[in-house]
């Protein structure tokens, strides 16, 4: 296992105290709302040609009050700790201003774009080269609590539970960008879907299982997942994507299925233990991790809407997503690193 010190910094910059880190974790959550609402506003047809909606309203303000707290931090380092601006921010958190400077190009960048080229629709607004500098933006923002809890070398309570909420959101953040190939967002494999989307339905399905297996492999490998911590993040952010789009009451029990699976991935790895001197150990979690939600997701799909897909396939998917975490575990857990007298 490494050291408890293996994320700190050297420099001199101040370590955050748990109101700004709990303050940057509730209002990088309240932007993120307002990412997810104005998507929501957008696969529900209710907005139109014009920058100034309610929607953006809930978005943009939402990262005023972001930038407010990051800005007004900084300041306060230089004003009150005479410190330069490089070292003003707590540790961790000085990423997270340089997502406040590119809201503040991205946003007159958007309003630009859309003069020129017109608003986007569907797909186009995932692809817009200013919402590319705005997802890179929020995403510095909202990782802000993480980076500071794993800079940090002392461990649990409010560092913790902060680093656990803002990976949600970072994960949830990353999904939003690349719900065109979700498969809660599309129900891919639902009766009904569109079987000539058939190809994007499995990469987006794998895709999704290695953005949510790779960072909780990463905290578990630095003995920083916390119990429970599977359960907020993968059923959080199903919740999330789930909200995007109006399909019925079938994906509410596939989001359940999803969360329940994830509350079970927790109980494997109590039984399990998975730890860097336990690497067998660590790569049968690390195929939990990745193989239960997807089965949870296509048995939840055909008890409800019917699935699509036939069973090699879909079954198939399973397995492959089973091979994208065992393969992302030796990514995180190269043999060279394992404990001495581990066994393999």
């Amino acid at each position: 296992m490494p050291s408890s010190n293996a994320w700190t910094s050297s420099g001199p910059t101040p370590r955050s105290g748990a109101r700004f880190a709990w303050a940057a974790t509730l209002l990088a959550a309240l932007f993120t709302g307002g990412l997810f609402l104005d998507g929501w506003a957008h696969t529900h047809g209710r907005v139109d040609d014009t920058f100034f909606t309610p929607w953006h309203a809930a978005l943009y303000g939402g990262f005023l009050a972001m930038a407010l707290l990051l800005v007004g931090r900084a300041a306060l380092g230089v004003a009150r700790d005479s410190l330069p601006w490089r070292h003003a921010m707590p540790d961790g958190y000085g990423l997270a201003l340089t997502g406040v400077a590119l809201w503040f190009v991205g946003g007159p960048f958007d309003a630009l774009w859309h003069e020129m080229f017109g608003f986007e629709a569907n797909i186009e607004a995932l692809m817009s080269p200013a919402h590319a500098v705005l997802a890179l933006g929020i995403g510095l923002m909202a990782s802000g609590p993480l980076r500071a809890a794993l800079r940090d070398p002392q461990r649990g309570g409010w560092r913790d539970a902060t680093m656990i909420l803002s990976l949600t959101l970072v994960v949830s953040i990353l999904t939003f960008f690349t719900q065109i190939g979700h498969p809660v967002s599309n129900m891919w494999a639902a009766r009904g879907g569109w079987p000539a989307m058939l190809a994007l339905g499995i990469v987006g399905t794998l895709f999704t299982t290695a953005i949510w297996t790779a960072p909780l492999l990463l905290l578990l490998r630095h003995d920083r997942l916390r119990a429970g911590a599977t359960t907020v993040v993968v059923g959080v952010n199903a919740c999330a994507m789930g909200f995007l789009f109006e399909r019925g009451a079938y994906p509410a029990l596939v989001v359940v299925a999803i969360a329940a699976a994830a509350l079970t991935v927790d109980i494997v790895r109590a039984v399990l233990r998975p730890e860097g001197s336990r690497p067998r150990a660590f790569r049968l979690f690390a195929v939990a991790l990745s193989v239960t939600p997807v089965l949870a997701y296509f048995v939840a799909v055909a008890a409800t809407s019917g699935i699509m897909w036939s069973t090699h396939l879909w079954v198939g998917v399973v397995v492959y997503a089973g091979g994208v975490g065992w393969l992302l575990s030796y990514l995180v857990l190269p043999p060279r690193l394992e404990a001495p007298g581990s066994t393999r």
